[in-house]
C-alpha cells in the first residue's frame, strides 16, 4: 500500500512539473475564460466588437489606454436603456395607480388637475398630461412616508403588476444584453452605476435585486428628508413633497459629479431629451471612452420610435435625428436592437 501512494505521488507530481514546465496549465485555464462570450444575447457586429475592445483595452496593463482600477466608471440609464420604457414610464404607471389611495386619504384633491384627470379613468385625457403634471403626480403620490416604507411599498406593487402587453412583471422587462454589459463590465474591476431622470428613491428600492446595482450608486431625481419623530419618539426621516435634486437632461451630468466626483469611461443612454448631455460629456474625456446610445428600431420584437431615422416621433424617450446625427460624428456606438440584440429578453425562447 504505501508503495502504491509513492508512486502514485510520484506520478502526480510529475504531472504537474510537466504541466508547469509546458506553461500549459494557467494559459489553458486563460483560454477557457476567454473563449466564453461574454455577451452571448448580442449578435456579431461593429456594437459588439466596440464594448469588447474597450474593455480590453482599459483593463490591460500594457495597453497605452489602460484605466485604473479605481477610475472604472460605467454608468447607465434606465428607463429604455436597460428596461422598457413604452408606452409609459414603469414609474409613472406606479405613481397614477396610486393617486386613488392619495385622494382618499386627501379628498381636497379629487377636483384638483392632475389628480382629477387620473381619476376619471380617461386614458386620452392621461396622455396628455404634462411633464409637470406628472412630477405633480411623482411628487404627491411619494412623499409622507419614510424611505423604508416607500421602498416596501414599491416592492410590494412590482410583485404583483404586471406590463398589459407581454403580461409578465415590470422587472423581467430588463433587456438581457444590457444584463450581460453590466457583469462583463463589474467582472472587469468596472463599477456601475445608473442615472436616472426617475426617482433615485424607487429605483434603489430593486436596483441590488434585479440589476446587481447597489442603492449608493443609483442617482435621480430626488425629493429632501425631513427629520422628526414618529409616535413612539423614535428618529424618522420623512419624505418631502418637492424636489431638490432633478435629475433629467444637464442634471443627470450635474448630479452625477456632484455625487460621485467623476466622469464616466463608459456611458449608455438612450434619450435625446434626458442622456445627450451625459453621453457627450463622457465622450469628451481623455483616454478611451465608451458612449452607447440604444435605438428603439424593433417595433415586433419592443418597439420603434425614434424620430430617428424616420422612425414615429415620441415623447417618451425620444431619440432626435440631431444624437443620432452627433453620435455618428463623435464616434458613439449606436446600438440597433433590432439588428444587434438576438435576444432581448431573457423569457425569449
Amino acid at each position: 500500500m504505501k508503495k502504491f501512494l509513492r508512486n502514485t505521488l510520484f506520478l502526480a507530481l510529475s504531472i504537474l512539473l510537466l504541466v508547469v514546465v509546458l506553461g500549459g496549465y494557467i494559459p489553458f485555464a486563460k483560454a477557457t475564460a476567454q473563449s466564453s462570450d461574454p455577451l452571448p444575447s448580442w449578435n456579431d457586429g461593429p456594437a459588439k466588437q466596440a464594448i469588447v475592445e474597450f474593455v480590453k483595452v482599459t483593463t490591460d496593463k500594457s495597453s497605452p489606454k489602460f484605466v485604473p482600477p479605481k477610475e472604472r466608471i460605467a454608468t447607465f440609464d434606465q428607463d429604455g436603456t436597460l428596461w422598457v420604457e413604452h408606452p409609459i414610464y414603469t414609474q409613472v404607471t406606479y405613481n397614477i395607480e396610486r393617486v386613488p389611495a392619495l385622494v382618499k386619504a386627501k379628498p381636497e384633491l379629487a377636483n384638483v388637475e392632475p389628480f382629477k384627470t387620473v381619476l376619471s379613468g380617461n386614458r386620452q385625457a392621461m396622455a396628455k398630461l404634462s411633464i409637470d403634471d406628472l412630477f405633480k403626480i411623482v411628487v404627491a403620490t411619494q412623499s409622507g412616508m419614510t424611505p423604508q416604507a416607500f421602498s416596501a411599498e414599491v416592492n410590494q406593487w412590482l410583485a404583483t403588476a404586471k406590463d398589459p402587453r407581454w403580461k409578465r412583471p415590470y422587472t423581467e422587462l430588463v433587456y438581457q444584453p444590457m444584463q450581460e454589459v453590466l457583469k462583463y463590465l463589474r467582472a472587469n474591476g468596472y463599477k456601475t452605476f445608473i442615472a436616472t431622470g426617475g426617482s433615485a428613491g424607487f429605483v434603489r428600492a430593486y436596483s441590488d435585486r434585479v440589476y446587481g446595482i447597489p442603492p449608493e450608486q443609483v442617482a435621480g431625481t430626488a425629493q429632501p428628508y425631513l427629520y422628526g419623530y414618529d409616535k413612539n419618539q423614535q428618529p424618522i426621516l420623512t419624505r418631502e413633497p418637492k424636489v431638490v435634486l432633478n435629475n433629467m437632461e444637464a442634471g443627470k451630468l450635474e448630479n452625477f459629479w456632484l455625487l460621485y466626483g467623476h466622469r464616466p469611461h463608459a456611458a449608455f443612454g438612450n434619450s435625446s431629451s434626458d442622456d445627450q448631455q451625459m453621453l457627450e460629456f463622457t465622450n469628451a474625456g481623455e483616454g478611451a471612452r465608451l458612449s452607447v446610445a440604444v435605438l428603439h428600431d424593433d417595433a415586433k420584437r419592443e418597439y420603434a420610435y425614434g424620430p430617428a431615422q424616420g422612425l414615429p416621433d415620441t415623447k417618451v424617450g425620444t431619440f432626435s435625428q440631431a444624437m443620432y446625427d452627433m453620435a455618428k460624428k463623435q464616434g458613439w456606438i449606436v446600438i440597433s436592437m433590432k439588428n444587434d440584440w438576438k435576444q432581448i429578453f431573457s423569457f425569449e425562447r
